[in-house]
This record gives C-alpha cells, structure tokens and sequence, in this order.
C-alpha cells in the first residue's frame, strides 16, 4: 500500500487521462481504476483548480488540461531522453564497433535525437535532428511493432502513407504488418539496405512506465561487416541498452 494514497491516485487519474482518446466521465475512470467514486470527484476537482484537467459540465466528462500539457513541454525542453541514452549508446558503440542511434516516433516519421558514430565508420544519414519515413527504418519498425494495431492502422490508411526512398521497403499495409509483427515476435527490427544501399540496421523498442514506446535504440553497420546470422547476437547487446534506458526512464 502507498504512504500516500492521495498522491498515488492522483497520478493514476492524470495517467489514465492521457491515454484516453478525449474526454471520459468520473464514474468511468472510478471503475477503470478500481476507486471510490467520492474520492475521483475530490481529487477531479482539485485537480481542475490547478488548472491539470479540464471539466466539460454539458458532457459531464473530464480531461487534461493547460498544466497538464505545459508538464510535457517541460519534459521536451530537459531533452531527458537524449541526456539519458547518449551514455547508454555511448557504451554499446564502444563495445561492438559499429554506430549506435536513438530515435523517436513523430507521426509516420522518426527523429533522431542521439547519435554516436563509430570510430572509423562512414558518416550515415541519421544526424541528431534528421527525419525519416518509420516504415523504412529499424527504429521505426520497432516503435511501429509496438502500437496496438488501431493506431498501426490510422498512420497507414493507403498506399500514399508509403514514401519511398530506395525502391526498398514496404508500400502497402499488409507490407508493413509483416514486418512488425516479426518484428514483435523476435523481439527486434531490422532493415537492410531500406535507407541507404549497403546499410543494415537492428533495433528494439524502449518503453515507458506505461508501456508505451518512449524511444528505438539501433545500430547501423556496413552489410559486408556483419553477416546476417550474428544479427540475432547483435539484437541482444541493443536490447540490452534498451533495457537500461527503460529502467532510466521509469526511475527504477
């Protein structure tokens, strides 16, 4: 049991509010998180006067509101992921020798907000602020396999969704739940040539508290350096460093 309830349960409202898809009556969250209705309405109202979630009288619902979001602009402007993995990286560069990268989701696309080039390795295309098409990339195929299949959906809806780089890569939704759902079951991503001819990549997913895909770590290696049977090997050193950005993360 936690020392502090109230807090406890403030967090778990605020939590469950920012994976709802809009706004949800109290009684809906009391019951999702197994609380006394009077405590939700207490700590709703609290909550509302500091301005963390908003109440809409007509629908009789609430969700997040202005403090809430200016909680996610501070966590932006601290870049903690990027201070967070770049040791992390950092470290699994020096150990294999080959270049290492972190990168985010930002709709169809990932960004890279950490790179550390190998010595002697060829400059790649993934500079920290760089932008690519998820589909094509490992780190983006790791953080794609680990949606649930609605949201895989929504960013996929047609063919359009597809750019293209190399005339590799998917470029149909069926394509592309090949390879996540592969990509699911070994437990990491790859891509081979799909973003620049005679590259390869593998990648796992870094999750947050909640589960959700906060990152992708990778590394990239010239193809003829690393043969396919010692990707699995590889595989296992970045799910490594994945793991302990995720422990960093959750604070554990």
């Amino acid at each position: 049991m936690s020392k502090v309830p109230a807090a406890e349960n403030t967090l778990r409202i605020l939590a469950y509010l920012a994976t709802q898809r809009g706004p949800v009556p109290a009684a809906g969250i009391a019951t999702s998180l197994g609380l006394p209705r009077s405590t939700v309405y207490h700590l709703l109202t609290v909550l509302a006067e500091h301005g963390f979630v908003l109440h809409f009288p007509e629908a009789r619902r609430y969700g997040l509101g202005v403090a809430a979001y200016e909680l996610s602009s501070g966590f932006s402007r601290q870049q903690p992921l990027s201070r967070l993995g770049r040791p992390i990286v950092a470290a699994l560069v020096d150990a294999i020798g080959e270049s290492g990268h972190v990168a985010v989701l930002h709709g169809r696309d990932v960004v890279y907000i950490v790179e550390e080039r190998a010595p002697r390795r060829p400059r790649l295309v993934t500079d920290v602020g760089v932008r690519l098409p998820a589909h094509l990339t490992a780190s983006g195929r790791a953080l794609l396999a680990s949606l649930p299949a609605g949201q895989l959906r929504a960013l996929y809806p047609d063919a359009g969704a597809f750019e293209d780089r190399t005339g590799a890569g998917p470029h149909s939704y069926a394509e592309l739940r090949r390879l996540v759902t592969e990509a699911r079951e070994r437990g990491y991503a790859t891509e081979d040539g799909d973003v620049t001819p005679g590259f390869a990549s593998v990648a796992v997913s870094v999750r947050d508290h909640a589960g959700w895909p906060a990152a992708g770590i990778a590394v990239t290696f010239p193809r003829e350096n690393v043969p396919a049977s010692e990707w699995e090997a590889l595989a296992a050193r970045v799910r490594e460093a994945a793991a302990e950005l995720s422990r960093r993360i959750r604070g554990s």
